[in-house]
């Protein structure tokens, strides 16, 4: 099957959202609470990327379906953290493991490397050694880690935060 790597359409906003809604409902990997609703997603997500600058989506679509996507997003909103970025990637459940991941993370960093970006980073609910062996996999360093900082399915969870320098920074 071939997979297409894209940027995002007005027509995706339905399949993102039941993807990301489905992290919430049964993962840790989001500390998001509630599904979002496709309106929600489009004021307090989707137009917050662009197709330049240093927030991006990228899609990845096989056989017409969205099974996947990464971004990157303001890591947070003081000014002087303008050239960091936290990057995020959800798959489908059924496709991990098949290298889709791989090729929306390259097309994520080829996108950022003409941009004002000098760090990247990602927060990784523990356990989860897939996700951590994939951010090593393209240069992130864990740099810290944040003990019970969140409260999910009755319990506290840990977050490690890996860091990757950007070549042009």
């Amino acid at each position: 099957m071939t997979t297409t790597i894209r940027l995002p359409q007005a027509a995706d906003l339905v399949p993102l959202t039941d993807l990301y809604n489905h992290y919430i409902r049964e993962t840790t990997i989001t500390f998001d609470l509630e599904p979002y609703s496709p309106e929600q997603r489009q004021r307090q997500w989707l137009e917050h990327y662009a197709p330049a600058g240093p927030h991006r989506l990228w899609i990845a679509e096989r056989q017409g379906q969205v099974v996947g996507y990464a971004s990157s997003s303001a890591l947070n909103r003081k000014a002087a953290y303008s050239t960091s970025v936290e990057t995020s990637i959800y798959l489908a459940p059924d496709c991990h493991r098949q290298g889709i991941g791989k090729m929306l993370y390259e097309q994520l960093f080829a996108s950022l490397a003409a941009e004002d970006v000098h760090r990247a980073y990602a927060g990784i609910t523990q356990p989860n050694l897939a996700s951590e062996a994939f951010h090593r996999s393209f240069g992130f360093e864990a740099v810290g880690r944040y003990g019970e900082v969140g409260r999910k399915f009755g319990r506290y969870w840990d977050v490690v935060w890996f860091e990757k320098a950007l070549a042009h920074s």
